[in-house]
């Protein structure tokens, strides 16, 4: 295990509890945070993207990391806009993303129209951008931000004459996520998003950048949190061979979902190898400290446990019920809890750090 969780990170965190404590009594607070991951669990993030064929709708679906493409695209005799809606059930979807790769369409204009009648919210999306960049480079006086402005304006003017009154726009090319709008995408995406929906979001991000792992580490942080609670009530499981007490399957799922969250995982793999052009295994090389998801099994993590700083002490028990008494009260509670944060805590770090070097080995020319 990498990091060592200091006494000052486990107080920060309790002085959390405590202020929760106040007005709650702590199996309330438990029970809250038990029911946060339960609904965590079956939340679903349902995007429809659309958009002619060939306009780049499951290379969109790949950025966004393996959301469902709803593609047959509208404008053929079986699909005009307002028909379209409603045969793809559009209810159920938080909002729209409508693609194009060249000429705005009287389809697009149509769609944006329909989605607007229906109280949707929808980006429009202009793909294969570098492919319009390389043509006008050619051009004599050729200015790159001067064509990408260019383009966004004439979209965006498209888009207010179809009654669209502040015009989202985004540029992207699949083949390098860090240029032009692709972040900026995301963003607007995981802002215009609240609670559970955009915690799914972030976790579903691609770790292309510093910034977005950050953010899947604040993310997480709060479900390490929840998780710890959660296992108070579970009741004093203690591990075989150890004087530690926790629920291993609990530490199995978690970390195994910490790993495919930070793309430490076959498929992960797979596709970044692909999108980089580079082996699985140099990848792979750059991993220092985590296993992969599959990986993690219950020995895995009785091995973890066993090298962890915890084992044969009770001062960080001591130390969680100076802060919290009440959690002794519930039968290996605080034992329980110590030892789920602990190892969870330490487990983020290293994964954190381990996708960080994948994003700089993968970036590396």
């Amino acid at each position: 295990m990498g990091a060592s969780i200091s006494k000052e990170v486990i107080g920060e965190e309790l002085q959390k509890l405590m202020g929760d404590l106040e007005n709650k009594n702590l199996q309330d607070v438990i029970d809250e945070n038990s029911n946060d991951l339960n609904l965590l669990e079956n939340t679903t993030l349902d995007i429809a993207i659309t958009g002619m064929s060939g306009a780049g709708k499951s290379s969109l679906v790949n950025a966004l990391r393996g959301m469902p493409d709803y593609g047959e695209g509208i404008g053929t005799p079986q699909f005009e806009p307002k028909e379209y809606l409603e045969q793809v059930n559009f209810e159920k979807y938080d909002f729209f993303i409508i693609v194009a790769s060249n000429r705005f369409t009287t389809n697009d204009a149509l769609l944006a129209c329909e989605i607007q009648k229906m109280g949707k919210k929808f980006y429009y999306v202009r793909t294969k951008v570098d492919v319009s960049i390389d043509s006008e480079r050619r051009k004599p006086n050729f200015i790159q931000e001067k064509c990408l402005e260019e383009i966004r304006t004439y979209c965006r003017e498209n888009l207010t004459q179809a009654r669209e009154s502040v015009p989202m726009v985004f540029l992207i090319s699949r083949w390098d996520l860090q240029m032009y709008d692709f972040p900026f995408l995301q963003e607007t995406l995981e802002n215009d998003l609240k609670g559970l929906k955009r915690a799914v979001l972030i976790a579903a991000m691609p770790a292309f950048s510093k910034e977005v792992l950050e953010k899947k580490r604040a993310t997480m942080d709060t479900f390490i949190w929840k998780v710890a609670l959660a296992s108070c009530a579970i009741g004093a499981v203690p591990v075989p061979g150890l004087s530690l007490v926790c629920d291993i399957g609990i530490l199995v799922g978690t970390m195994r979902y910490f790993c495919k969250v930070f793309g430490l995982d076959e498929d992960c793999f797979r596709r970044l190898a692909n999108r980089v052009g580079k082996s699985v295994d140099v990848l792979q090389s750059a991993i220092k400290k985590s296993p992969m998801a599959s990986q993690v099994t219950a020995k895995f993590v009785i091995d973890l446990l066993t090298k962890s700083l915890l084992c044969g002490t009770v001062m960080a028990v001591e130390f969680v019920l100076d802060f919290v008494p009440v959690l002794g009260s519930l039968t290996g509670g605080a034992l329980s809890f110590t030892t789920t944060f602990y190892i969870l805590k330490s487990f983020l770090h290293d994964v954190e750090e381990d996708a960080e070097n994948v994003r700089a080995k993968a970036a590396e020319s």
